[in-house]
């Protein structure tokens, strides 16, 4: 697969290597190997978004911290977000026993609301994948792939799933081709 070095400060939000090994990952459904646990576990909401992105990890100085341990460490800001939901509910109870008319009803019962939500989801996923295979397209096209069969062919020999699992297609590096950026990638490059 592949070794990244990653030297910037844990505590920091932009760290490309990470963003890449992440991608890496996700695109092989390989699990990322880090050499210690306190480079991801600086930020709560960090390490609860590694579990949400579906990247499995194991810590080279820790390896029984996986996935259970990050769920424990999300326990705790589990119990904290319970408490302030508790909060919550109480003073909505309080308002409510005030006489003041809390929510609104045509926002809960409209199904168009969610389906809007939905599709925009699907097509958020879509466009993160995209992003994370542009730059393996690119690297395929500089090996000499022209044609959309031939990226389909060299995606599915570097072992890298179509979106639902399958193999690559035409129409599939297409559609990815599509959503990258109008098929330009950075560096000038156009799938």
């Amino acid at each position: 697969m592949a070794e990244l070095v990653e030297v910037e400060s844990g505590s920091r939000d932009n760290r490309p290597r990470f963003s890449e090994a992440m991608a890496l990952c996700r695109l092989h459904g390989a699990t990322l190997v880090i050499a210690k646990l306190d480079r991801l576990s600086r930020d709560a909401a960090f390490l609860l978004n590694l579990q949400k992105a579906g990247v499995r990890f194991v810590a080279a100085d820790m390896p029984e911290a996986n996935e259970l341990v990050v769920g424990i460490m999300a326990v705790v800001a589990q119990a904290e977000r319970k408490m302030i939901s508790a909060r919550t509910k109480a003073a909505l109870a309080a308002a409510k026993a005030r006489g003041v008319r809390l929510g609104k009803p045509a926002n809960l019962s409209n199904r168009e609301v969610g389906q809007v939500h939905s599709r925009a989801r699907q097509t958020q996923r879509a466009e993160e994948r995209a992003l994370d295979l542009a730059p393996v397209i690119a690297r395929v096209r500089a090996e000499g792939a022209v044609s959309l069969r031939q990226i389909a062919a060299a995606l599915n020999g570097r072992g890298i799933p179509a979106a639902r699992g399958g193999a690559w297609s035409a129409t599939q590096v297409r559609r990815v081709r599509s959503r990258s950026c109008n098929g330009e990638l950075a560096g000038g490059h156009v799938i």
